[in-house]
């Protein structure tokens, strides 16, 4: 068993009572009300000059939403528990093995290492979990949530780069400018809502280790906070890295003198595969012109979530259609380093006709929009929802709040059946 700190009963309770407090709440009002639970140190590496908070905004107000975060109907499912998202609760087998893929994952193990030798005996013991702990399904998008594990602002420089380092070899070059970005924006958020809120910073994001890293064991680590968590599981030199939500509000914006823009790739791709759909194609793609404030289905909480295929399925698209998809899908699938990514694409590319397209909205270049890809082992989602912190004069949906996500469905999240087949396989 590896070492870590307990969570004590007064943080169990605090979590508890966080998501029974949304799935009481419900709606975008309540999830924006709702403190959650701050860090217990500053972040000294936040201070930025950015708009000052709009005349009667509160002070240090959170973000989330309740589909993508632990909002309504959301619960923390056991690891003992994870199914993985199906169309009918029904996994679908034989889509997941254990093989050579030929691309290395030396230098992700070598900078796992090396963060965690870098952490004091506390801060290491504080993180590191058994690979097949609860402690994975634990995450959720929303800023006020009680998080383990090392906390960047609390790190030193040094540690911080280590953890830095970590990522770059993990994420593609994109992953870790847009995982930086979030993080930035998180903290423009917090000064926009008149500061003074410890999760709205750039240092309010943790890492947890399950397991040690390796080049052989089963291993993986946990990284999130507001808007952000990357899941990344390792089995030799196989890497799965899902699921990963990646969000912001706003997600253009200027922090530090720098202009940030999020979620640009994302929205053009999906916009550039509808229009590449014919008229009668388009009619079983989109149910409907008007989305709610919050169409998300796969968030923080929703790990053994059924969802039904919707829209249309890519068999008998022509291959430029094809490849507009795929090229959508490889948007979300980049953000991991560049080689797993094409391991990663094989495998979509492999159930490709049975990849359905779904889409809630109107498709102008300024629309807000909720579009869904899913297969057997692919499902992503991309929401444009409803504002709850920043410019919130409006309440319709924006482009300045958006959540997407990527998940692995039929058991692949965290790793789950390839872990399983390694136990029964190799032990």
């Amino acid at each position: 068993m590896h070492g870590h700190r307990p969570r004590t009963p007064e943080a169990e309770r605090s979590r508890r009572w966080f998501m029974n407090k949304a799935l009481l709440a419900g709606g975008v009002t309540a999830m924006a009300t709702m403190t959650g639970c701050s860090s217990d140190s500053s972040d000294t590496a936040s201070s930025a000059s950015s708009s000052a908070a709009p005349s009667g905004a509160p002070s240090g107000m959170p973000s989330g939403g309740p589909g993508g975060g632990m909002g309504p109907g959301a619960s923390e499912v056991k690891y003992a528990d994870f199914v993985g998202v199906t169309t009918d609760g029904k996994v679908v087998d034989d889509l997941y093995s254990i093989h050579s893929t030929d691309v290395s994952t030396d230098k992700i193990v070598k900078a796992a290492q090396a963060f965690m030798d870098g952490l004091t005996t506390k801060e290491r013991k504080a993180s590191v979990f058994d690979v097949d702990d609860d402690e994975w399904l634990k995450w959720s998008n929303v800023d006020g949530y009680e998080r383990q594990g090392a906390r960047m602002g609390d790190l030193t420089e040094k540690q911080r780069n280590l953890g830095y380092a970590l990522l770059g070899a993990a994420l593609s070059a994109d992953g870790l400018a847009q995982t930086r970005n979030i993080m930035k924006l998180n903290a423009y958020l917090g000064d926009y809502s008149g500061g003074g809120k410890d999760t709205l910073t750039e240092g309010s994001y943790f890492f947890t280790f399950m397991g040690t890293p390796s080049t052989s064991k089963p291993w993986g680590f946990q990284y999130e906070g507001h808007h952000l968590a990357i899941n990344y599981f390792v089995l030799g030199d196989q890497v799965v890295m899902t699921p990963t939500f990646m969000g912001s509000e706003p997600t253009s914006a200027t922090y530090n003198g720098e202009k940030i823009t999020l979620f640009k790739k994302e929205t053009k791709a999906g916009l550039t595969l509808l229009r590449s759909l014919t008229s009668a194609q388009r009619k079983k793609v989109i149910s409907s012109e008007t989305k709610a404030g919050d169409n998300f289905k796969a968030g923080a909480g929703q790990d053994n979530a059924q969802i039904a295929y919707q829209g249309l399925a890519a068999k008998g698209w022509t291959e430029a259609q094809k490849s507009n998809l795929l090229d959508l899908v490889r948007v979300y699938v980049g953000n991991m380093d560049d080689g797993h990514a094409e391991v990663r694409m094989t495998e979509v590319e492999d159930h490709l006709d049975d990849t359905y397209f779904y889409w809630i909205g109107e498709t102008k270049d300024s629309s807000a929009f909720y579009y869904r890809v899913h297969s057997p082992v692919v499902l992503i989602e991309y929401d444009a929802q409803s504002p709850i912190a920043y410019e919130t004069q409006n309440r319709n949906p924006t482009q300045q709040h958006i959540h997407t996500i990527i998940r692995t469905p039929n058991g692949g999240d965290y790793g789950v059946d390839l872990l399983t087949l390694h136990l029964e396989n190799d032990h």
